[in-house]
């Protein structure tokens, strides 16, 4: 290591660093020390870098789901997620331990930690876990949540700008003359409940004649947001418009809608939230906000490896963008 530090003209604590993935080192000065290390024969031992560190180069991504403990694992968005986040943290030469939370307990973080068996925690969502997070980050640095941004939140966050692109779509639909919006979702963790204050945002500013707001109530399941929209069909309170907390939501919405007779956008314009791949295939095409899922998994992990370095990081809050479709057209 002394010979790849002497030819890169930098100190040995910097190629140690440098041939660990360690984001303190500049990208380009750390690929020219990978190339050094290359070309003289030098292979990193990753047990003895590890004992030597005090390292177990995993990291634990954990999604808690205490509140919509149906979801599956198998849902698009996190789908998604979970696989940029393994190309990014494998990119680091780490492995990563996965776990879903969906028992009553507020203990399951805490013991994570404590068992070691990983040198930082990506928690994806804060469900109903905000204290639990709190508590955790007094504590234990090497913690990140995808989720919403909260006031006086100690935990470092990356996730979308949720309130903007909620008001975004809602103005859209008022642009189209929709008068009879529907949000439909639960809006009871942060980032759908920023989707439903940006909802009640762009109503505020609404046309003479909108409706007040109004909430339909639909689990992130397709079987559960069908059934809340066959309900609300039947119900008899007319609508002319629903936004989606979820793209999941949005497209189980459209198939509801049919089946009760009703076209969409001709009676009905539906948007809804993530973009996932399916939303561009569906009969109508959906109209959504999309969110960059790559980007943020990308910036999560960067994230963790920084304050696994024992650096302190701010929050992220990622752009997002309306794309319109057939189901909701200009």
């Amino acid at each position: 290591m002394s010979d790849i530090a002497r030819l890169a003209g930098v100190h040995v604590s910097t190629v140690s660093r440098a041939l660990a993935g360690s984001p303190l080192v500049e990208a380009g000065k750390r690929k020219r020390i990978e190339q050094l290390a290359r070309e003289q024969g030098y292979v990193v031992n990753p047990v003895a870098r590890s004992l030597r560190l005090k390292r177990t180069q995993m990291v634990s991504v954990v999604i808690p789901l205490q509140h919509e403990a149906g979801q599956p694992l198998t849902d698009p968005f996190f789908v998604a997620m979970l696989g940029h986040l393994a190309e990014a943290i494998t990119q680091r030469g780490y492995g990563m331990h996965l776990q879903k939370v969906v028992l009553p307990t507020h203990e399951w973080l805490a013991e994570l930690i404590a068992s070691g068996r990983s040198d930082g925690v990506v928690v994806i969502g804060q469900s109903t876990e905000h204290e639990t997070l709190q508590q955790a980050a007094d504590s234990y640095p090497p913690l990140v949540v995808w989720g919403g941004r909260i006031p006086g939140q100690k935990y470092c966050t990356v996730g979308s700008d949720n309130p903007g692109g909620a008001e975004a779509a809602v103005r859209h639909l008022l642009k189209t003359r929709r008068r009879r919006i529907v949000f439909l979702g639960d809006p009871t963790g942060p980032e759908l409940r920023q989707r439903y204050e940006g909802y009640l945002r762009a109503l505020r500013e609404a046309p003479r004649g909108t409706a007040p707001p109004r909430v339909v109530p639909a689990h992130l399941t397709p079987d559960a947001a069908s059934l809340a929209v066959r309900e609300c069909i039947r119900a008899g309170e007319p609508f002319d418009a629903l936004f989606a907390a979820s793209d999941v939501i949005a497209i189980s919405a459209i198939r509801a809608l049919a089946g009760e007779g009703l076209a969409v956008p001709r009676d009905v314009a539906v948007v809804g939230f993530d973009d996932i791949p399916l939303a561009a295939h569906t009969t109508p095409s959906l109209t959504t906000v999309r969110q960059d899922v790559e980007g943020g998994a990308r910036t999560l992990v960067d994230l963790l490896f920084r304050r696994i370095e024992g650096e302190e990081t701010e929050s992220v809050v990622l752009p997002v963008q309306l794309i319109v479709r057939e189901s909701a057209p200009a």
